[in-house]
């Protein structure tokens, strides 16, 4: 049966001109994100989690610029696809599907909210961009909001600045900028980092409810393979800019194929694992993203590497299903002659 897709990213590359060098930020990203569903992408530090969805919304910075591939989205289903990466940068057009059709909650609320503008205003503005309203019926509906998020007060908090927040209050707030008008996709960038453990399971609840009320369809960045097991429907596995593995929640945790998806399963925690286990670190450093690859970059960490894989990049190999990883371990003999 054919899946409904709300959002389809076809060999995205993103690159950053800093001085003289180029740095490949993301390198032919290819994804299919599914009405309703949370797809988790992973990875370390700097492997282009974050620049892959900012590139969707076209929030890079000046440095930045979209080398390749594109990005569709498809509003209701049966309807022609929106091409988000022709658009003009801060054109009207993309400007109207930020916030309304695909929203963000960005990594730190911290920075990302004004000190000096009430919280209150700071959603209304939001909404009030987006969707006719008084502001009496806006400041009603914010009100609403942050009750249903738990927030405490919520009359008297729309009236209070950033810094009378705690930080897990602060990303609720960030959580209700984003979700105000309904969006059909949320793109959720690290929004638990700074959290502790409870507040972190209590943004995940909320967010997973409002899933459940509105169908949204969620993105959620993240390096937390905890995280992953809970909410993920699908996980997109990446490193050096690519997607390495793709798959379901119980094809990538049962069932990991890519040596460095393996790696990264080995370095996590289990219940009920043995005191005496000793956690396993990945070898070796996460190479420049400006260096010029003529084979596979994770080659280098890889226990299984072969000379054959510092000579050619490896191609997607289709295993079962919608799972699919990039290894020359797994391709097909036929493609090696």
């Amino acid at each position: 049966m054919e899946q409904d897709i709300v959002l389809s990213v076809n060999d995205l590359k993103t690159r950053f001109k800093v001085g003289k060098k180029i740095v490949n930020a993301v390198n032919g990203v290819t994804f299919d994100l599914k009405r309703g569903k949370t797809l988790c992408i992973v990875g370390e530090s700097g492997c282009g989690k974050s620049v892959s969805a900012h590139s969707v919304l076209q929030l890079l910075p000046p440095a930045g610029y979209i080398a390749g591939g594109y990005a569709d989205y498809y509003r209701n289903k049966g309807e022609e696809p929106i091409r988000l990466t022709d658009m003009k940068r801060n054109g009207r057009e993309i400007r109207q599907i930020r916030g309304k059709d695909i929203a963000m909650i960005f990594q730190d609320p911290m920075s990302t909210l004004n000190p000096v503008y009430t919280v209150g205003s700071q959603i209304e503005e939001n909404l009030l961009n987006h969707e006719h309203l008084t502001k009496a019926e806006a400041k009603k509906r914010i009100i609403d909001l942050l009750g249903s998020l738990g927030i405490p007060e919520p009359e008297k908090r729309y009236d209070q600045y950033p810094h009378e927040f705690s930080g897990g209050m602060k990303q609720r707030v960030m959580i209700a900028i984003a979700m105000i008008c309904n969006p059909n996709i949320l793109i959720a960038d690290e929004p638990t980092t700074a959290l502790d453990v409870t507040i972190q399971a209590q943004i995940l609840e909320l967010m997973l409810k409002m899933q459940a009320e509105y169908g949204t369809s969620i993105i959620f960045i993240t390096h937390n393979m905890g995280i992953v097991a809970e909410i993920a429907d699908e996980v997109a596995v990446m490193y050096m800019g690519r997607i390495v593995e793709f798959g379901t929640l119980e094809q990538i945790f049962t069932n990991p194929q890519h040596p460095y998806t393996k790696a990264l399963m080995r370095s996590v925690p289990v219940l009920g694992m043995n005191r005496n286990t000793k956690l396993q670190s990945i070898e070796g450093s996460t190479p420049d993203a400006s260096t010029v690859f003529t084979g596979c970059e994770f080659a280098e960490r890889c226990e299984f590497a072969r000379p054959e894989c510092f000579k050619r990049f490896p191609k997607d190999t289709l295993l079962d299903g919608d799972h699919r990883v990039r290894c020359l371990l797994y391709e097909e003999e036929e493609s090696h002659v």
